[in-house]
């Protein structure tokens, strides 16, 4: 996989490139795996859900308007990694490294098709723009958050 400039995956020239948010927080790393692997953590942020950070664990996403979003955990690296299948065609990872005095955190929002629609029928690449800039804010919140 090539990087374009934005340092984000791009496919082949036809694909829509993964999202992709780096951010250097300071908090501990454990503070932040917690945010990111327990259910209250990414409720806390993110949407109301019921995770568990355990491979092959199947749960949802409360994703308000569009219902319960099914998910399953595929990776589990404590307290580095954890990756999810998100509704039929997502991959959100959270990748954590230690950094003297806080934590570098990635945010991966992969599978993004230009030939696909969602299951709520729109098509991938106007969702991928509306979720790129919804992230800013998401991701904005998860600081304000991890670093209070």
């Amino acid at each position: 996989m090539s990087r374009n400039k934005n340092g984000q995956g791009n496919d082949t020239a036809d694909s829509l490139p993964e999202i992709r948010q780096v951010e250097r927080l300071k908090a501990p790393i454990e503070k932040v795996w917690n945010a990111v692997s327990t259910a209250e953590g990414l409720s806390a942020w993110f949407m109301p859900n019921d995770l568990q950070a355990v491979v092959g664990h199947e749960f949802h996403l409360n994703a308000g308007p569009f219902g319960q979003s099914p998910c399953k955990v595929t990776e589990v690296d404590p307290p580095h990694r954890l990756s999810f299948e998100w509704g039929k065609d997502w991959t959100l990872t959270f990748e954590l490294k230690e950094l003297e005095g806080g934590t570098e955190f990635t945010l991966i929002h992969a599978g993004w098709d230009p030939d696909k629609a969602t299951e709520f029928g729109e098509a991938h690449r106007l969702v991928r723009e509306r979720m790129a800039g919804g992230w800013v804010g998401i991701v904005a919140k998860f600081r304000s958050l991890i670093e209070s």
